[in-house]
């Protein structure tokens, strides 16, 4: 029955005519019996960072002894990692269990008139409904595409929005300009709700501010200054933040710690937010899967430049020891994306010894010649393209000699497609 209702899940685009309202996501939830007005969230939106700052505040809330349950998207391997229970994924009969009820209202809903949900729409509902179900303390709930006309935006008293870097992504649905998609993200603000946000984007933090002062919340700013404050009785945060491989996942871990702050939850302190950064572990971000083999989902031009930089960072702290490692890349992207500049970005700020690029599974994945061609372009002269993630894998793993590194990274598909077939990993579960 699992796998009949992953099936389902997947044949979903067959049946869906249009996206729904956010009034008509509402009615759907009505006839769930309305959890998503039992249930308190901290909803959180962006262009990169959302599930790492998803994974931060679970991990906290944890260790504060709260029962959590966290939607997030996409999934690597298994479409249950959308569905964490206490910071896992929900279990096979649990899963089962939701889907059934979803589906029960859709079939009424859809005989009354209503669109059938889209994919996105319909794992939300399932979401919901599990975690009520569940009777989950707090809910941690990231949005989907943009935020303004998200599905996850039904909800009208969350007890915070958080609002992580702002970049040009899905510029097609939400806009050309940083402006304009910090405008769409922003639209999570609502009245008298706190708004915790990365205030390291010029571009985006006044849209951010003028939406909350327009609306009325209080809004909170944090940047790179927040990291280096030596405030009273906070040096293990310190210590925590500087322990991150990459940078940015610091910055996503300062977000999260300002929003808990802002909340003031019984019991979440200083001590426990320390604990729970230092156990985080989000899946395909700066994951060293095995030895020498990291993955990260960096799949937009703002997430590459992040990515050079957390690799950067690691070379640095290696310095002295020898031979510096050589840098292998396995890479691949969807054809929607802004794959030319994510290229230039990798060949111009890394020094690159050997790319592999591979075509990803379906219609969406960008050509693999056409994504070595661009890597010739950009200045790599060692490139080579492979039909399959399997071949494309071992013929990168195949060039490495003692002490190089390979980086996969490009698309999140990418990530879960390389975990499946990484033998005994040992980064996250």
């Amino acid at each position: 029955m699992e796998q009949q209702a992953k099936e389902y899940l997947l044949k979903i685009p067959l049946w869906t005519k249009k996206k729904n309202t956010l009034e008509q996501i509402r009615d759907f939830l009505a006839e769930l019996g309305r959890p998503d007005r039992k249930l308190s969230v901290i909803h959180v939106a962006g262009t990169n960072g959302k599930g790492s700052v998803c994974a931060d505040l679970t991990a906290i809330l944890r260790k504060a002894g709260y029962r959590t349950g966290t939607f997030v998207s996409p999934h690597l391997v298994d479409i249950r990692e959308r569905f964490l229970l206490d910071g896992e994924p929900v279990g096979p009969r649990a899963f089962e269990g939701c889907f059934q009820a979803v589906l029960a209202a859709v079939e009424k809903m859809v005989a009354k008139g209503y669109c059938h949900p889209s994919f996105f729409e319909f794992t939300f509902l399932m979401a919901m409904a599990l975690f009520d179900q569940a009777q989950v303390d707090y809910v941690v709930l990231e949005a989907g595409l943009g935020g303004r006309l998200d599905a996850t935006n039904v909800l009208k008293s969350p007890l915070a929005c958080i609002i992580t870097s702002i970049g040009l992504d899905h510029t097609q649905y939400l806009g050309d300009n940083i402006p304009q998609i910090a405008g769409e993200k922003a639209g999570i603000i609502k009245a008298g709700v706190p708004v915790i946000y990365d205030d390291n984007q010029p571009l985006a933090s006044p849209v951010i501010r003028a939406q909350a002062r327009k609306v009325g919340a209080p809004a909170y700013p944090v940047g790179w200054g927040d990291l280096l404050a030596k405030r009273e009785g906070r040096q293990g945060l310190l210590a925590a933040y500087r322990s991150f491989t990459a940078p940015y996942q610091a910055m996503n871990a300062a977000l999260a710690v300002k929003a808990l702050d802002v909340l003031g939850l019984k019991g979440v302190d200083s001590q426990r937010m320390e604990e729970g950064l230092s156990q985080v572990c989000w899946p395909g971000r700066m994951e060293e899967a095995a030895p020498g083999i990291w993955l990260d989902g960096a799949h937009n031009p703002d997430g590459i430049l992040a990515f050079c930089h957390a690799v950067k960072k690691q070379l640095e702290a290696g310095a002295g020891d020898g031979r510096p490692p050589a840098i292998h890349i396995l890479f691949a992207a969807v054809s929607d994306k802004d794959y030319g500049q994510m290229i230039d970005l990798l060949c111009r700020r890394l020094p690159i010894a050997r790319v592999t690029v591979v075509g990803l599974n379906g219609p969406r994945g960008a050509n693999a010649q056409a994504l070595a061609n661009r890597f010739f372009q950009a200045g790599c002269a060692c490139v080579e393209a492979y039909a399959s993630t399997e071949e494309a894998l071992a013929a990168a793993l195949g060039h490495r000699k003692k002490g190089d590194r390979l980086y996969v990274v490009g698309s999140l598909y990418l990530i879960g497609e390389i975990k499946e077939k990484l033998p005994g990993p040992e980064g996250c579960p």
